[in-house]
């Protein structure tokens, strides 16, 4: 059993003192736990607090520790989260106010509020202590990380995303980030609240969408891309089928007819991969009315391409880059990285009659996602993509505006009309 030390008795402990404590408590929580053959997993929540209660109470007692009733709470709630929970960072997962929580090993703990980084005044007690929180992440989900295995990605039962590194490739101890999944899904009256977008452009998108037009939303990361496409989404008539492609599920469309698939990475024998392509592929035979892939970032470009080309109009899909342009040049480049073997001109114009509308945007520097540019892709000439910008944000005078002329005729013939007065009609169409 462990063995007690007592302490002499003076002040309220040390900000250095609390966690080597907390770690000589933890440690005889755990061989309490273990000689009882304690099922703590399954207790509810009230007897488990009164059980780790009582052990703290005894093992401050019996060594005649100097801790205070403030310090007591505190190290009871912190012990039920390593017991059962996920450690100091328990606290910061069940804040919906934090969007992002970033540790840098042990002693350096960010989270993302209202689109800003922060410090925070969470610690673990040593690099082991943040990669046992990561054990217990990943562990559930049939994942490993070790030295063989140095990186991971998982998600949370809440469907947050997990990203883990260690030695020897991280430096400076584990890392770990995860991006929390938001309960209540934003909504396009959110985004005008938080002035992302413009009435006009949240209505000519919610057109699009119902008509049919196939959208590429670019950004950078924590841009807003999920959140756009997620309130894009809400503008897909409900009787039609929908099939959702994520390496890791964060989409939640509430939409009453969706079909989610999610790709899994190999087991530990290396076997068993699902790719994003194999279920772009298997989506194709699941009669989709539309797909909508989480991100394209590899070889699964082809087949999404050519499911928009191919009886899929509506389709959706996010792509990593700074501008409509570069976003196009990236698939053309990730076509390339999965085989493409034609002609440079032929997989332009596969590109430019696979996507109808991209969509920029981006986070500002004070954190704020603004949509700053909405493109029509109005085809392909003189051996490039054409794009014509119909919304834009001008970042000096921090207002949206809209190009004073549409496109004369998209591919379909019908195109995006601004009548004499100059308010929209009817919005895009479609092929």
């Amino acid at each position: 059993m462990f063995n007690f030390t007592p302490t002499p008795q003076r002040g309220a402990l040390s900000g250095d003192e609390y966690q080597p404590l907390k770690g000589h408590i933890h440690k005889f929580l755990v061989e309490s736990i273990e000689e009882e053959q304690a099922s703590v997993d399954e207790w509810p929540r009230p007897l488990l607090r009164r059980y780790v209660d009582q052990k703290v109470h005894d093992y401050i007692q019996r060594a005649r520790l100097p801790v205070n009733q403030r310090e007591m709470e505190a190290l009871v709630g912190e012990l039920i989260d390593e017991l059962v929970g996920y450690g100091p960072i328990q606290p910061l997962i069940a804040d919906d106010t934090i969007s992002d929580i970033l540790v840098n090993g042990a002693k350096r703990v960010y989270v993302e509020k209202r689109g800003r980084l922060e410090e925070t005044g969470v610690r673990f007690m040593d690099d082991r202590h943040v990669q046992r929180i990561i054990q217990r992440i990943i562990a559930p989900l049939g994942r490993r990380l070790d030295e063989s295995n140095p990186m991971v990605d998982a998600r949370l039962p809440d469907g947050s995303r997990v990203n883990a590194i260690i030695a020897p490739l991280a430096l400076d101890g584990p890392c770990l980030s995860i991006r929390k999944f938001r309960k209540e899904p934003l909504t396009g009256g959110d985004l005008l609240a938080y002035q992302t977008l413009s009435d006009e452009m949240l209505e000519f998108m919610r057109t699009a969408v119902r008509n049919r037009a196939s959208v590429l939303i670019s950004g950078g990361t924590g841009a807003g891309k999920t959140t756009l496409l997620n309130v894009l989404s809400q503008s897909i008539p409900p009787e039609e089928r929908l099939v959702t492609i994520e390496d890791a599920a964060e989409l939640s469309l509430g939409h009453p007819h969706v079909v989610r698939l999610e790709t899994r990475p190999a087991n530990l024998e290396g076997q068993g991969e699902v790719t994003a392509r194999d279920l772009v592929r298997n989506a194709l035979r699941m009669r989709p009315d539309r797909i909508i892939l989480g991100e394209v970032r590899g070889v699964e470009v082809m087949d999404m391409l050519q499911a928009m080309n191919t009886g899929h109009a509506g389709s959706m899909t996010t792509i990593h880059a700074n501008t409509p342009r570069d976003a196009l040049s990236r698939l053309e480049l990730l076509a390339g990285f999965a085989g493409f073997s034609g002609r440079e001109d032929t997989l332009r114009s596969w590109v430019a009659s696979a996507i109808d509308i991209v969509i920029q945007i981006a986070r500002m520097p004070g954190g704020e996602r603004k949509v700053i540019s909405i493109d029509e892709v109005t085809g392909y000439a003189d051996d490039k993509i054409t794009l014509h910008e119909i919304f834009h944000y001008d970042r000096a005078e921090r207002r949206f505006s809209r190009s004073n002329t549409f496109a004369v005729g998209s591919r379909s013939g019908e195109g995006l009309e601004r009548p004499a007065g100059g308010a929209l009609r009817g919005g895009y169409h479609g092929r």
